[in-house]
Formats: C-alpha cells, sequence, structure tokens
C-alpha cells in the first residue's frame, strides 16, 4: 500500500532474481564484511499488501549478517484499525529517510536497508539484492560494534573512525526488540487475520555521539531487557538518520 502513490513498478532495485539469491545463501556474504546489514521494515495492521514481507522478516531476521527491524507505522489507523504497535516515531523516521533519499517514496510494506536503498518488503529478491550490494558497498568501510554481557550490565564498544575516512560524527542509537508479537486484527483490511510480527522496534533510544573515537558505553541488562523486551541492538547512524555504518545486537535470534 503507498501512502503517496509515487512507487514505480519496477521500485527502487531490479537486479536479476538469481544473482540476490546466489548472495543470499552463499557463505561470501559473512566474509565480505562483520557488520551486519540493518534491514528496517515499515509496516501496518491495517495495510492488506503487508502480511507477506511481515512473514518474509522471520526469514530475514534468520541471517547472521542481518539485523532485521520491524517498525509500525501509524498513518493508516483511519482506514478502521488503529494499529497497536504503532508509533508515530517510525512514521517521522521512514518519512526523513525518504526525504533525504529525495525521492518522497514513502508506502507500506517498505524495507530500508542500512539507511540507504529501499525496496518494497514484499519482493524478497529485491530486498535480497539491495542486502548483497549493501555488503559490497561497506566491506572495510564500517565502524566495528561489539556488545556483550559483563556481570550485570552489557557493555556496548563503538571503535574509532577509519584512517583517511570522511565520517566522524554519528547518532548512537539502542533500540528494544520484543521478538515475536502475535496479532489478532479485529477490523480494516486485515480483518479476522492472527499476524506475527518479528523483531518489533518497542523503543528507539538516542544513547549518545560518537565523534571518531572509541567509545564504551554501559548499561544495566535488567532495565533494557524490562517489560518484555526480548533483545536490544546499537545502530550507528550519520545525522541521526541516514547511512548506517555500524551495528550490532544483543539477545537477537539468528540462524545456525
Amino acid at each position: 500500500m503507498s501512502a503517496d502513490r509515487s512507487i514505480s513498478r519496477r521500485g527502487l532495485l531490479g537486479a536479476a532474481a538469481g544473482l540476490a539469491g546466489a548472495a543470499w545463501a552463499g557463505p561470501g556474504w559473512a566474509a565480505a564484511g562483520k557488520t551486519p546489514v540493518v534491514v528496517e521494515l515499515f509496516t501496518s495492521q491495517g495495510c492488506s499488501s503487508c502480511p507477506p514481507a511481515d512473514a518474509f522478516m522471520e526469514e530475514l531476521r534468520q541471517h547472521e549478517n542481518v539485523i532485521g527491524l520491524t517498525l509500525n507505522v501509524d498513518y493508516w489507523d483511519y482506514l478502521g484499525w488503529r494499529d497497536t504497535l504503532a508509533s508515530s516515531e517510525y512514521s517521522r523516521r521512514q518519512r526523513t529517510y525518504a526525504s533525504k533519499r529525495g525521492d518522497g517514496q514513502v508506502y507500506t510494506p517498505q524495507m530500508v536497508i542500512n539507511g540507504q536503498l529501499h525496496a518494497v518488503g514484499s519482493r524478497r529478491s529485491d530486498v535480497l539484492d539491495a542486502v548483497a550490494k549493501e555488503v559490497a558497498r561497506t566491506s572495510g568501510r564500517t565502524v566495528p560494534i561489539a556488545i556483550a554481557k559483563s556481570g550485570s550490565d552489557v557493555v556496548v564498544d563503538i571503535g574509532a573512525a577509519e584512517a583517511g575516512g570522511d565520517v566522524h560524527e554519528a547518532t548512537v542509537w539502542m533500540v528494544m526488540v520484543k521478538d515475536a508479537v502475535p496479532i489478532q486484527i479485529g477490523r480494516g483490511e486485515n480483518t479476522g487475520r492472527e499476524i506475527t510480527y518479528y523483531n518489533v522496534a518497542r523503543k528507539f533510544m538516542p544513547a549518545g555521539a560518537w565523534h571518531g573515537k572509541a567509545l564504551r558505553m554501559e548499561y544495566p541488562e535488567k532495565e533494557l531487557m524490562a517489560a518484555g523486551v526480548s533483545g536490544c541492538c546499537v545502530l550507528l547512524q550519520v545525522d541521526g538518520n541516514g547511512p548506517i555504518i555500524g551495528a550490532a545486537d544483543y539477545g537477537l535470534k539468528h540462524g545456525a
């Protein structure tokens, strides 16, 4: 479902499905770069086009080199069902991405990859191709982030900027995530359906600023994992809502 009906038929991406499938299945994905690719799914419980993308997120999040996040938007609430997971903050985040890209394309289901590329979330081959492109583009040019438990705390270590690199400022986001949330929808376009949403972002918290030097942050684990949260992730993002140049997760589900 398109909010501004401006999305093209082909979308932003158009590479062959065979290439995307090869990038997804091959061992080169993890080897190409240790920093995960972040895939944000903008979706809505009131969008009849979204369930295939919602289901696809379960597959995406299984990959060790992907951090998948589901962000429910609120701009379809007027259609008869108020999205129980939606946040106006996520709607603003999606619109800011579109503004910074310069294409104005805001729609559901939309997947935004590393704050850069976007694709229709139900078009599996386009999404996988975009992920593969980001792996290739960022290989060796990301900021390493490690996140681990130490006693009763969760410790985040962010590396220094690459020597000679052109990025030395970024926002550190801490995102609290719920593993899986089944929702029984009572009205609107998905009336009567139960849809499960995966890696649902429940809170985006600006945790600080990175100025190109190594940075360590510590958080009490009981605070990060409160209120049924399953895990969290750290995103290092230029201009607050621009390219994602580093990421790591704690407690999120990945495949074997």
